[in-house]
């Protein structure tokens, strides 16, 4: 395993850490989750990932009886959650969900109780709160970190200009600001962590612990002949696949089909699957201090870390053969990183 600090901080994080989304709680039961995470473990991951959100909490549960099962120290880890999504705690959704000082105090609480932890290490701005002053939301994450509940803060989904603002509050109160961003970043969506965010990892330290570095299993090339009956995308009892695949049809499905596949010659070249080509990928941009994966079963999680071996092989040339065979780079970007 490989670990990056996370941004400017001096916290070394796992450059491949293992997330909860979909998976721990929902559509994989406990015995899976723990079976992918001591994978995880055993293969050098540090950093788990969860949210309060994450099936309605069941994700931070299964992932905190893990943690005591196995019997793994604490001071060996680095635990993630995220507020904004509490609404299912409560009768009154208002004010059970976003940013305010009241939700990310009683949402850090319940997050904790679910986890069996005193603290975590990270803890992220789920979305940004719209509703909700930014130096409202931005002195109650300092109070996780006074009161020893967190150890560094930051966001995810937020755009740069939100970033920037939580850090002009936070230079002028004397507080902390955001120490990194969990957007989503793979292949096929690159605009806001190659463009949008670029001035913020030089001006801030801005890190990245990005997610679905394989777009939901697309960029695996599995789904180039339909949907595998033992894929993501079959499980169409999950809320999230079902609302995915209404708003994606066949018309506008085929084309990205199309995009993926045209990597396949790429991949076969240097010896590797997809899969590796795409997460190595995301793992080239220095940028990125970890890549979340999702895993069912501990055998994705062996084929995940492999890429971390693949990286050497994204020459200059490579890369540039991959930009022009996407078609997407960001306009503005004359230099990839």
């Amino acid at each position: 395993m490989q670990y990056r600090f996370l941004g400017r901080s001096g916290l070394q994080v796992s450059a491949i850490s293992l997330g909860g989304w979909l998976t721990a709680g929902g559509h994989v039961d406990d015995e899976g989750t723990f079976a992918c995470m001591k994978a995880a473990y055993d293969c050098g991951i540090n950093f788990f990932d969860c949210a309060e959100g994450y099936a309605d909490g069941k994700s931070e549960i299964v992932m905190g009886k893990a943690i005591k099962h196995f019997g793994w120290k604490r001071n060996d880890l680095v635990v993630s959650t995220k507020l904004y999504w509490g609404g299912a705690f409560g009768d009154n959704i208002v004010n059970n969900k976003g940013l305010s000082r009241k939700h990310v105090l009683e949402g850090m609480a319940a997050s904790l109780k679910r986890l069996d932890l005193e603290y975590v290490d990270l803890v992220f701005a789920h979305r940004p709160d719209r509703q909700t002053p930014i130096e409202e939301t931005v002195r109650a994450f300092n109070h996780l970190i006074t009161t020893g509940q967190a150890l560094y803060w930051g966001t995810s989904e937020w755009n740069a200009d939100e970033i920037a603002q939580a850090w002009r509050y936070a230079d002028k109160l004397g507080l902390i600001g955001p120490l990194m961003e969990q957007p989503a970043y793979n292949m096929l969506n690159r605009e806001k962590v190659e463009l949008e965010y670029a001035h913020l990892y030089r001006e801030t330290g801005l890190g990245l612990t990005t997610f679905s570095p394989l777009n939901k299993g697309l960029l695996t090339g599995k789904y180039k002949n339909g949907i595998p009956d033992d894929s993501r995308f079959a499980q169409t009892d999950v809320p999230f696949i079902k609302d995915f695949l209404s708003k994606n049809p066949k018309e506008k499905w085929d084309p990205v089909i199309r995009q993926v596949n045209s990597l396949e010659p790429i991949a076969e070249k240097l010896g590797i699957s997809q899969g590796t080509l795409a997460l190595a990928w995301v793992l080239a941009n220095p940028n990125v201090s970890s890549a979340i994966i999702g895993a069912s079963r501990p055998e994705q999680i062996y084929q995940n870390v492999n890429a971390l071996s693949a990286v050497e092989k994204l020459t200059p040339e490579i890369l540039k053969e991959i930009d022009e065979l996407l078609g997407n780079k960001p306009a503005e970007i004359t230099q990839r990183f």
